[in-house]
This record gives C-alpha cells, structure tokens and sequence, in this order.
C-alpha cells in the first residue's frame, strides 16, 4: 500500500515537489475538525441554523477575506508562518510575500487556502456562539472595508499629486 502511494505522489509531481503527503494530512485535519464539531454540536443540542440570511452571509463572506489575508500575509502574524514559510519581501501595502516550504507552509501563506478554514470556523461559531461570531465578523468586516478606503485615499491623494 504505502509503495503504491509513494508511486502515485511521483508520478503525480512529474519532477515538481508537490508535498501529496502533507495535503492528505491536512486533509485529515480538517475533516476531523468538522467531525469533532459536528459531534460537539450534537452533544451540546446545538443546531445548525435554519437559514443564513443576507447579512450573515456578507459577514461571513467579508471577514474571511480579511481574518484570511491577515492570516497570510500580515507581517504581524508573520511568527505564526515562520516556522512554515520563508521571507522573500514586501507583497503590497502592510502585506509580505512568502516562500511556503511544505503542506503547511502552503496552506499558511495562501488567503485563498486559509479561506475553507476560516469559512468553516465562522460557521461553527455561528452553532456554538451566534453573538460572539457575530461581533467577530463586524469587527473584521469594519477592518476590510477600513483597509479598502485607506487603498483607496491612497490612490485618490496619489492622483490629486500627480495633476498638481
């Protein structure tokens, strides 16, 4: 079994360095994280809510993008990645480019990754804690859309400069 699967990885990489083993893994972690939360609901008689309305949904949408990318690629929780991850520069305004080294590394400096896991802990804590998660996902939504007027003065006070 394990030469099979050793020969799949191979012949999947096709002399790239793909880290098969580290992705299965974090596979696994993931799915048993939603198990063990799904477990956890049961035991505790929480449910699911019925519906996700529109202003959950935007929420949601809006503090995983912006709980992702300061996960990713924030220099302040650049400790967190350290391990994981190599500098390589700045990536944008208060943003640093990354080299992952291995499954986690990848998963770490990618917004789009960390995404699924951020998605899936709001949900949870919209079983376990609506309130909290809530107030969770307006902060971090009033952080992203603080984040995009700043871009945005920027590039208006650069444009201003430049017909000066």
């Amino acid at each position: 079994m394990t030469e099979m699967l050793e020969k799949t990885e191979r012949d999947y990489e096709g002399g790239h360095d793909r880290p098969l083993k580290g992705y299965l893994g974090l596979l696994s972690a993931y799915g048993g994280t939603v198990a063990v939360a799904a477990v956890a609901a049961v035991w505790a008689g929480r449910k699911a809510p019925d519906e996700i309305g529109t202003m959950d949904l935007l929420l949601m949408a809006a503090c995983t993008h912006k709980v992702s990318r300061r996960l990713a690629k924030d220099p302040v929780t650049s400790p967190l990645r350290a391990p994981f991850t190599r500098y390589e520069g700045q990536a944008g305004p208060s943003e640093v480019q990354e080299k992952p080294r291995g499954a986690i590394g990848e998963l770490l400096a990618c917004p789009f990754c960390l995404a699924q896991w951020v998605a899936t802990g709001y949900a949870a804590g919209l079983v376990f804690a609506p309130k909290a998660t809530r107030l969770v996902g307006a902060t971090m939504t009033a952080v992203a859309i603080s984040d995009w007027l700043q871009l945005a003065y920027a590039k208006l006070m650069k444009s201003a400069g430049e017909s000066d």
